[in-house]
């Protein structure tokens, strides 16, 4: 079965795609293509997933590179598989030829890098967490260390949550406006204290405020959309098992 992923003309020419669910060997609450070894899923399914995910990106299993993921500020720059193995962050750089980037997600946002001029690529998971703690900003400064530059710097928000879907409490608004007053402006009121926050908004605003303003989110909605995402959040509201992971690539 042929996998399915969304792309940018943003990031063209270079190969990336944010993967969707379909074409992958999972199934039950995993069907399709879950690439998250931290599921509880068959982790031979889950090796067969990611081997299509690599074979569609035109690289071989072992070079698909991931790291231990834990809604952190940081990134690492890969030449090597071993550079990556283990590694607990959440974003990857390199401007290593015939590695690819990859990240997990399942509402966080998937953030794919490209610096064309340099010859330089990242990949992040931002969540509200990271996004908030400096994630994107250690992936620009990472990417500045091999060459690239934020304002020559393409980047593309994938499948996430988005503000219709993202509910929140009075405790997470009080994190965003003890980091700045002006976060406020990602929120809108929802019912009694609850408010709705807006990720892709506030991502693609950290963004631009970093110099790089040749950024775009791809406007899926992964809460919204079950039959082409998984997400987190809709396997919590339907008292789901578990959940699968959406996997997104870029390489060189």
């Amino acid at each position: 079965m042929t996998v399915e992923k969304l792309t940018s003309r943003l990031l063209a020419p270079i190969r990336h795609g944010f993967y969707t669910r379909h074409g992958g060997a999972s199934s039950g609450v995993f069907a399709g293509l879950n690439c998250g070894f931290g599921s509880s899923d068959q982790s031979d399914i889950v090796s067969i997933n990611r081997a299509r995910v690599a074979q569609d990106m035109g690289v071989t299993p072992d070079k698909l590179l991931g790291v231990y993921q834990v809604h952190s500020p940081k990134a690492v720059i890969a030449t090597d598989p071993s550079d990556t193995t283990g590694v607990k962050a959440d974003a990857i750089v390199t401007r290593t030829q015939g590695i690819a980037l990859s990240v997990l997600t399942a509402d966080c946002a998937p953030v794919l890098f490209s610096d064309p001029e340099a010859g330089v690529i990242g990949a992040a998971h931002a969540g509200w967490r990271g996004a908030l703690g400096g994630v994107l900003e250690a992936t620009l400064d990472a990417m500045t260390q091999l060459g690239a530059k934020p304002e020559s710097t393409r980047v593309v928000v994938g499948p996430t949550i988005s503000q219709g879907a993202y509910e929140v409490g009075p405790e997470f608004f009080d994190d965003f406006m003890a980091e700045d007053p002006e976060y406020s402006r990602f929120f809108v009121a929802g019912e009694d204290d609850r408010m709705m926050f807006d990720l892709p908004g506030f991502v693609l605003a950290r963004l631009r405020a970093l110099g790089a303003e040749q950024c775009e989110w791809i406007r899926h909605c992964t809460y919204s959309d079950p039959a082409r995402y998984f997400s987190y959040r809709r396997s919590a509201h339907e008292k789901s098992a578990d959940y699968g992971r959406l996997i997104s690539v870029i390489r060189l």
